[in-house]
């Protein structure tokens, strides 16, 4: 009868249920270095720990990604939302009426405190 002893490869060697998630800097990096061609496809995952087919599926997203890169704009402007400036206006002008209502009659009182 033989026993196998289990190694630390066989613990990295696990199915993960929740695959890691790359910055997206990462996927840029690696991608350009696929592009470049200066090392194949199996020294990049090597060098990069991470799977052949998805440095081939980020090499494919690259240039599709790239036309962003030189858009009109800011980079966050786009996903700023738009903001209801008379919307705001009314809620300060509320919340002024609240404030110098609650002072004027705390003051009298002595509950409001002079060192603000």
């Amino acid at each position: 009868m033989l026993l196998r002893i289990r190694s630390e490869h066989d613990e990295a060697n696990t199915t993960n249920p929740q695959p890691r998630l790359q910055a997206p800097g990462f996927k840029a990096k690696v991608a350009l270095a696929a592009i470049k061609g200066e090392k194949t496809l199996a020294e990049l995952a090597k060098l990069f720990a991470v799977h052949p087919h998805q440095i081939t599926a980020w090499k494919a997203q690259l240039p599709k990604g790239a036309a962003g890169v030189f858009g009109a704009g800011p980079a966050g402007a786009e996903a700023a939302p738009a903001v209801d400036l008379k919307l705001l206006h009314a809620k300060i002008g509320e919340l002024t009426l609240a404030k110098d209502f609650l002072s004027g009659a705390l003051e009298p009182a002595g509950l409001l405190s002079a060192k603000r």
